[in-house]
């Protein structure tokens, strides 16, 4: 009976030991994924703010502006171009823009990224764009890969159409989360006028071919949560000229666009770090919790198997209870 039960418990050690990789290296980059339709809103602001007055062509202080970034997933295209790459892909079309104090649109630049749905990386397939041109990523945006490691990632950045190192500045703590900082310095560039321009009836090709310029230079950083890969908060100091000004009317041949220190809303901060911390659980159980536990499970199993084995060999009336061999009996006189 115990060698029964030896084997049963050794076939859940065995049982168990194969399932930990399996979890691990199998069922991991399976189901970890983003999904395709998925939908986001985060709201950053910089107060207070320099932005130019487009009536007096002048930079101004103002007391708030607004950035609205949107992603919204679009599934249509995720499965067009899934099946000409053979792997789950995800397409996001983002939406960018800035409102003045007053609540209208001063600019805004539309994306559209595509990535592989487990590793973020970019895949590039016809449709992959920013505000209307033609681009071909080789980096990370929006979102880091699950289980983020401490080292330096290519960041695409969307005002130059360029990638560039992203340094990982070490761990931090950020509202009872360990994260990973990270933080990218985009130096002065020149960079393509938005198509959709803040004065009525004037049009990006217009404004450029006056030789007016504009250039941009940034200072991004980002909270990450290490288990999904994703911010958690985000920060950037930006900063936009026209250059070449006095071409279009302006007082100064350099006047500022836009300068401040944009952060993200504090309810955005809220909503998105209680969403991070309910969607941690399924990858830590899938690459460390499960694992691990089955791992534990079958040393268990295998301990107890063991265990009954030594004991069945030593059960009472078997060969190793046995007394003494008899000796000889003497025969009488």
């Amino acid at each position: 009976m115990r060698r029964r039960a030896g084997l049963v418990l050794l076939a859940f050690a065995v049982f168990f030991a194969a399932m930990s990789p399996l979890l691990r290296w199998y069922a991991f980059p399976r189901l970890a994924k983003i999904p395709p339709s998925q939908y986001q809103e985060t709201v950053l602001e910089a107060k207070p703010a320099t932005l130019l007055d487009y009536t007096t062509l002048k930079a101004k202080k103002v007391d708030k502006v607004t950035i609205v970034q949107t992603l919204k997933g679009n599934v249509e295209e995720s499965e067009r171009i899934e099946r000409s790459v053979g792997r789950d892909v995800v397409v996001w079309d983002a939406l960018s823009y800035i409102q003045g104090p007053d609540g209208k649109t001063v600019s805004q630049i539309p994306e559209r990224y595509i990535f592989d749905a487990h590793t973020q990386a970019p895949v590039n397939a016809t449709g992959e764009m920013v505000d209307g041109d033609p681009v071909r990523r080789t980096g990370i945006e929006f979102k880091w890969p699950f289980l983020t490691e401490k080292r330096d990632y290519e960041y695409f950045d969307a005002q130059t159409r360029t990638s560039s190192p992203i340094h990982y500045k070490g761990t931090r703590t950020f509202r009872g989360m360990e994260v990973y900082y990270f933080e990218q310095t985009i130096p002065w560039t020149k960079v393509p006028m938005p198509q959709k321009m803040p004065i009525e009836d004037i049009t990006a090709e217009q404004v450029a071919g006056t030789g007016m310029t504009r250039w941009y230079s940034t200072t991004r950083m980002f909270w990450i949560d290490p288990v999904t890969g994703a911010p958690v908060n985000g920060e950037e100091i930006h900063k936009e000229e026209m250059r070449d000004a006095k071409k279009m009317g302006m007082p100064q041949d350099t006047v500022t666009a836009f300068a401040g220190h944009v952060k993200m809303r504090e309810d955005y901060i809220v909503a998105v770090v209680d969403q991070v911390k309910s969607q941690r659980l399924l990858i830590l159980l899938l690459t460390s919790y499960l694992p691990w536990g089955f791992l534990t499970l079958a040393a268990g199993f295998l301990a107890l198997s063991l265990w009954l084995e030594a004991r069945s060999r030593r059960r009472p009336g078997g060969p190793a209870d046995a007394g003494p061999a008899p000796g000889p009996v003497p025969t009488p006189a």
